[in-house]
């Protein structure tokens, strides 16, 4: 049974999208125009990377879109708190005793965001 995916009517990915998840055993199934709510995982992550990431940046091009949100995504597994992690990363960060050092500051996604880790 193949795997499914909410998609809307805009046509926003085009048939070559269309026809990679097809490739991959997705079936489409298109919500009604302008109800982004029947997908809200899709919209969840839109949303967040839209407000933690190119709201506050201008982007120069497909490549520096690319660069920023593979940025984005690592710090979305590795750094970024999740609430229902009690609020840790989906890739967990062990507990850094202070006896490790003072604490600083490390920018991630250009910047935008850091990791706090103990130096030692």
């Amino acid at each position: 049974m193949p795997g499914y995916l909410l998609r809307d009517h805009d046509g926003v990915y085009g048939q070559a999208f269309g026809r990679a998840c097809a490739a991959l055993g997705l079936r489409e199934i298109l919500i009604a125009p302008r109800s982004l709510w029947q997908n809200p995982y899709a919209e969840r992550v839109i949303g967040s990377i839209r407000r933690e990431c190119l709201d506050h940046v201008v982007v120069l091009g497909a490549r520096h879109l690319r660069r920023l949100l593979r940025g984005y995504q690592r710090y979305y597994h590795t750094t970024r708190p999740h609430q229902n992690l009690a609020p840790n990363s989906p890739w967990p960060r062990a507990v850094e005793p202070p006896c490790r050092g003072r604490i600083v500051a490390v920018p991630q996604v250009g910047g935008l965001h850091h990791r706090y880790q103990r130096a030692a």
